[in-house]
């Protein structure tokens, strides 16, 4: 049975303003970090290649996001990562994550400029040490869309990020993506591994740093 109320119109009159304080689990993500240690195993034509790189990811709380009803708080993401080796973008992303109080749903949106953007979801508690999210090629809810040639040539059939919480205020992930590579049997299981280090705090969102003379409109 949908959870959906029969007025999908109106919109929440009463809610915190202070994303910081409703992120849930995702409250953990918000801040600038970084780290050095980053490993890529991805496919290439004379077979997998590791490669070490450095990550930047810096998100910032934006307003709280109604859709009539529904009630989301979120980060605004971007990640950016090159190699020891080049100074060139090794990978540039930018996105969404987002939370649900009422229901517990989290949501990462991703997009890439290569022509790729995805929806990934999955349900966490606010004080989970562990989140995760997933999406499939085809999902019409939570899926992965691509360019003509990414779908030909590297089609991404499923996309997972794991993420751990550590006591000393840094976090770990590992990203899972299902590359069925034209001509290749099976799809290459292409993984990302990385453990960052906060750099610098979070920011409040812009409802909650505007002056209270201005906060009212």
């Amino acid at each position: 049975m949908s959870s959906i109320p029969e007025d999908v119109f109106t919109e929440p009159e009463d809610f915190s303003p202070d994303t910081l304080a409703n992120l849930g689990p995702l409250r953990r993500l918000a801040g600038v970090w970084e780290s050095d240690r980053g490993v890529d195993i991805a496919p290439k034509a004379d077979g997998p290649e590791r490669r070490l790189f450095r990550e930047h990811i810096r998100m910032d709380p934006i307003d709280p996001q109604p859709n009539g009803p529904q009630l989301l708080y979120g980060l605004r993401y971007h990640i950016h990562i090159n190699t020891p080796e080049e100074a060139i973008t090794f990978h540039d992303q930018v996105g969404y994550w987002l939370w649900e109080p009422a229901t517990g749903l989290i949501m990462q949106t991703i997009a890439i400029p290569r022509g790729q953007v995805v929806l990934a979801g999955g349900t966490a508690a606010p004080g989970d040490s562990r989140i995760s999210v997933e999406a499939r090629r085809g999902d019409p809810r939570f899926g992965i869309c691509s360019t003509p040639f990414l779908d030909e040539a590297f089609r991404t059939d499923y996309y997972r990020i794991d993420i751990t919480f550590h006591d000393d205020d840094s976090w770990s992930y590992v990203t899972r993506t299902d590359l069925a590579v034209r001509g290749e049997t099976p799809a290459f299981d292409h993984r990302d591994t990385n453990r960052l280090r906060r750099v610098a705090a979070p920011t409040p969102n812009p409802l909650v740093g505007l002056p209270e003379s201005g906060a009212a409109g």
